[in-house]
């Protein structure tokens, strides 16, 4: 028996002995109950689990892009809202905004600049709407293209009814823009205010008396005029383009005004020769020079007013092609991404204005990061499925939205009443519908905009004009001044 023990080999008699190595699952014994560290995991639980932490590492990022793209909209339609109500918020701000009754006696002289590039089919009555200007002082300078025959004859032939107000200067820089043709024309200016208007301006005869008043009430640099396009029945997008200039100018640039860092409307503005030529002008690279002249003259710290009056507002009509308000549209934010790249906002003096002017420049950013997230958001939506939570937080822009939607339908009602246009169940309906469709445009007009700044290309895409805003049935109110000086 010892030496058996010695050997290291059982007794015959023993039992057989146990395997040295650890059994296969299938004949390991099981565990004895109670004993701690001896679960065995099952391998299709493992695999379960494992392939679960997966699904929820996709899920929280779809979550993580809900949440953002509700946060994001809720921003920009909670300011939205606010800028858009701005001047109604008490009867001060509303009466503050107003051309005086009796504007005062003129003290100042006028250069108007109208530059048109194939624009032979409105520009002649421009130019004589501008001509009956009741303002004793006023120059006239209508720019053109050397290498456009068509308007130039059409200015050529205002020129001759209107010698004594109406110059024409000939643009031959390569390429062609706004900004250029306002540059060469500049030199020429005699009067101490210039004035800029599109080739399509339908012109109240007493603009200038009332805009000469402002300047000597406010002692301003800048006075900001209103624009309203009118043809709000043309298109489905022309209603809710027609109501953005209508809340632009009656309440949001008044808002602007008041921060003290306003982008200024492209026509109706005007500035003080002086301020301008100390500036070299417009800058003739950017795609929005008016965003760009009131960037640069606010962080100067030049005084800026708005004024704004149903009657004298400057009448316009809405691109007439979705093609030719996509690019309009485009153009606009690529050059608010220009004036942000320049960064002469950094100049404003406190901190809440160079915030507020990141925000207001960089929303073509926004617009195309929402545009981007929407369709990822709809697709999570309707494939994942999405905790309560999260989805409670979906719909928290819905709350701002709606209550901008009633703004809108109040708006277009009062719009209606203004400008003595009839308003119909079918534009209200209409108004509604086209509510998540065009936010749908505006956020691809965005994105093309970053994708064209970041590939360098700033070609102008210039908007053609047709005339659908002048009322052809009645003389305007610059036709029956000529009407009755020629009597």
């Amino acid at each position: 028996m010892i030496l058996s023990l010695l050997a290291g080999r059982p007794f015959e008699t023993d039992p057989a002995p146990g395997p040295l190595l650890t059994p296969a699952p299938d004949q390991a014994p099981a565990p004895a109950p109670g004993v701690p560290n001896r679960e065995v995991l099952d391998p299709d639980l493992v695999d379960q689990a494992q392939n679960a932490a997966g699904v929820d590492w996709a899920s929280i990022v779809g979550y993580a892009g809900l949440v953002a793209v509700a946060l994001a909209l809720t921003l920009i339609a909670i300011t939205t809202l606010w800028w858009m109500l701005y001047a109604w918020r008490s009867k001060s701000t509303y009466d503050s905004t107003a051309f005086s009754v009796e504007p005062q006696a003129p003290r100042h002289t006028f250069t108007l600049l109208v530059p048109g590039r194939h624009e032979e089919e409105v520009m002649g009555q421009t130019l004589d709407a501008l001509a009956a200007q009741t303002h004793p002082y006023v120059q006239i300078i209508a720019i053109v293209g050397d290498d456009d025959p068509g308007t130039t004859a059409v200015v050529r032939a205002a020129a001759a009814r209107h010698p004594d107000r109406i110059e024409v200067v000939v643009d031959d820089s390569v390429p062609k823009n706004k900004p250029k043709a306002l540059n060469r024309a500049l030199p020429l200016a005699a009067g101490d205010i210039v004035g800029v208007f599109d080739a399509e301006d339908e012109v109240h005869p007493e603009l200038l008396r009332h805009i000469d008043s402002r300047f000597t009430e406010s002692g301003a640099t800048v006075v900001q005029g209103g624009v309203q396009l009118m043809n709000f029945r043309t298109t489905w997008w022309s209603l809710r383009n027609v109501l953005e200039y209508y809340f632009w100018f009656r309440s949001r640039l008044h808002f602007h005004a008041g921060a003290k860092f306003i982008p200024l409307g492209g026509n109706t503005v005007f500035v003080k020769r002086d301020a301008l030529v100390r500036n070299d002008g417009w800058d003739a690279e950017c795609l929005a020079e008016d965003c760009e002249l009131g960037v640069r003259l606010s962080s100067q710290g030049e005084k800026v007013v708005v004024a704004y009056s149903p009657e004298f507002v400057t009448k316009e009509e809405t691109p007439g092609t979705l093609k030719s308000f996509y690019k309009q549209r485009t153009r606009w934010n690529q050059g608010f991404l220009q004036v942000l790249r320049k960064g002469e906002w950094r100049s404003l003096p406190t901190r809440g204005q160079r915030l507020f002017a990141r925000y207001m420049l960089a929303m073509p950013f926004l617009q195309a990061a929402t545009g981007l997230l929407i369709p990822l958001s709809i697709f999570l939506i309707l494939v994942v499925k999405v905790p309560t939570a999260v989805a409670l937080l979906t719909f928290i822009p819905l709350a701002p939205t709606l209550v901008t939607v009633a703004v809108e339908i109040a708006g277009i009602g009062e719009f209606g009443r203004l400008y003595g246009q009839k308003v119909r169940v079918i534009d209200y309906v209409r108004l509604v519908l086209g509510t998540i469709p065009f936010q749908v445009l505006l956020a691809g007009a965005a994105i093309r905009a970053v994708f064209r700044e970041l590939r360098g290309e700033r070609g102008w895409e210039k908007t053609e004009h047709t005339g659908a805003h002048r009322e052809e049935a009645a003389p305007t109110a610059a036709a029956r001044v000529l009407e009755e000086v020629a009597a």
